[in-house]
C-alpha cells in the first residue's frame, strides 16, 4: 500500500443511529453536563482533521445548527456505522475518513495522530482503535479509496463492521492508557453520572474547603516527593478566569490576535495556552490526555472534588467546616493541624508533617502499581 506523506483527513462523527437503549431518542442531541452529546465530539476531533462532517438521519437542522456540513446515509434504513462511514467515504474529497461515534464525551486528542502513524508504519489498510481488552471499531481511520469494497460489501446484506473490517489488512492501534476514550451512554440515568476518569499511573487528588491550604502544602509536599526520586504532575482547578501569560509579550499579543491554540517552547520549557468557549467546568478525563503519562510516577489533583478518584481531604477545626468524607466516598485519608475522632476508620495524617504525609503518598503508588 502507498500514501501520501501528508495524507487528507475528514473527521466523521456518526450520529445516525436509532439508540433503541435511549428509548429511541436521538443520542448526539441529548444533553450531557448542560451541553449535546455531539458538542463533546465536535471539541474532540475538529482540532486534528482537516475538514469535519455529522453523519445524521434525524433532526438534520438540528445538527446543521453546529455549523459543519450534516451527511444522510445515502442507504435507505438504519444500516448501522457502516452505512455512515460509506455515505462519507462518497461525499467527501479527502484520502482518508477519521470516525467517531457522537456519545463518547472524551474522545482521545491524540486519535489522528496514533491512528495514522499505526497505519503509516505497519502499512495496512485501515487502522482500527483497541482499549487493551477489545477493538473498537467505530474509531476507525479508513482510506477513501475502499468505498467499492464497502459499498459491495453492504450491497450483500451485510452489515457487521467487524467481518468488512477483517476483509482488509487492518493495524489495531493501542489506547489502554486512555480507556477514557470509549466510554459511551447507552442509558438515559447514564446521563446523570460524571465521567470517572482512569488514568495508567495513580492519581490522588487533595479536596478541602478554601483557605484551607491545599496550594500551601502542595508547595511543601512536592520537593519532598521529588526528594524521593517521584516525577509529579499537578492538575489544578481554577474558580475564575486566569491567564498564566503577560499582556506585552509576544505570545500574548498573538493570541489576543486570534490564535486558539498558542504553544511556545523554550529549551527548558513549553506551555501550551488554549481558548476554551465552554461555560462548564472542566473534566480530568479531558485533562489527563494532555499529561505525558510515560514520564510521570504520580498525579496530584488540586480541586475536582466532585471526580470520582481516591483523594486526601485537608481539615482545620478552627475553619468551622464541616468534614467532606461523609459525602464523598473516594476519600480515603483525612490531614487535619488538630486530632480528630469518628473519622470512619479512615486513615489520619498530619497536616504540617510534609515527610509522613511523603511517606502516606510513596505508600499510596506502591499498593496501586503492585
Amino acid at each position: 500500500m502507498s500514501v501520501q506523506i501528508n495524507p487528507s483527513v475528514t473527521g466523521v462523527i456518526l450520529a445516525g443511529g436509532q439508540a433503541r437503549r435511549m428509548g429511541g431518542a436521538d443520542k448526539g442531541l441529548m444533553l450531557y453536563q448542560q451541553q449535546p452529546m455531539v458538542h463533546y465530539a465536535i471539541q474532540a476531533m475538529q482540532p486534528q482533521v482537516d475538514t469535519l462532517i455529522i453523519n445524521a438521519n434525524r433532526h438534520i437542522d438540528q445538527y446543521q445548527s453546529f455549523g459543519y456540513p450534516v451527511t444522510q446515509d445515502s442507504i435507505e434504513g438504519f444500516h448501522g456505522p457502516l452505512a455512515g462511514m460509506l455515505t462519507a467515504m462518497e461525499q467527501v474529497e479527502t484520502d482518508f475518513i477519521l470516525t467517531a461515534p457522537c456519545d463518547c464525551p472524551s474522545i482521545s486528542k491524540q486519535l489522528r495522530q496514533r491512528m495514522m502513524e499505526t497505519l503509516l508504519l505497519t502499512q495496512s489498510d485501515v487502522a482500527v482503535a483497541s482499549d487493551g481488552d477489545r477493538l473498537q471499531p467505530v474509531f476507525c481511520l479508513i482510506p477513501t479509496r475502499l468505498k467499492d469494497s464497502l459499498n459491495s460489501f453492504l450491497e450483500q446484506g451485510e452489515r457487521k463492521i467487524d467481518r468488512w473490517l477483517a476483509q482488509h489488512k487492518m493495524a489495531e492501534v493501542d489506547f489502554s492508557d486512555q480507556p477514557e476514550t470509549f466510554v459511551n451512554f447507552n442509558h438515559p440515568e447514564d446521563l446523570q453520572q460524571p465521567l470517572a476518569a482512569k488514568s495508567p499511573i495513580p492519581m490522588l487528588g487533595f479536596s478541602a474547603f478554601s483557605g484551607t491550604g491545599k496550594t500551601t502544602l502542595l508547595t511543601k509536599l512536592l520537593p519532598e516527593l521529588n526528594k524521593r526520586r517521584l516525577r509529579v504532575a499537578v492538575i489544578k482547578h481554577a474558580h475564575h478566569n486566569f491567564d498564566i501569560d503577560k499582556p506585552g509579550k509576544d505570545s500574548y499579543v498573538i493570541r489576543e490576535a486570534g490564535a486558539q491554540q498558542m504553544l511556545i517552547a523554550s529549551s527548558k520549557m513549553m506551555a501550551l495556552m488554549e481558548k476554551q468557549n465552554s461555560d462548564n467546568d472542566p473534566l480530568l478525563s479531558a485533562l489527563l490526555p494532555r499529561l505525558d503519562m510515560a514520564k510521570l510516577d504520580l498525579i496530584l489533583v488540586e480541586g475536582f472534588k466532585h471526580e470520582a478518584i481516591p483523594k486526601i481531604e485537608l481539615h482545620r477545626p478552627s475553619l468551622g467546616k464541616p468534614l467532606l468524607f461523609r459525602d464523598d466516598p473516594h476519600i480515603i485519608a483525612i490531614a487535619s493541624d488538630e486530632t480528630l475522632t469518628d473519622t470512619a476508620q479512615l486513615d489520619t495524617l498530619d497536616i504540617n508533617d510534609i515527610s509522613a504525609m511523603a511517606d502516606y503518598i510513596n505508600h499510596f503508588i506502591s499498593s496501586r502499581t503492585a
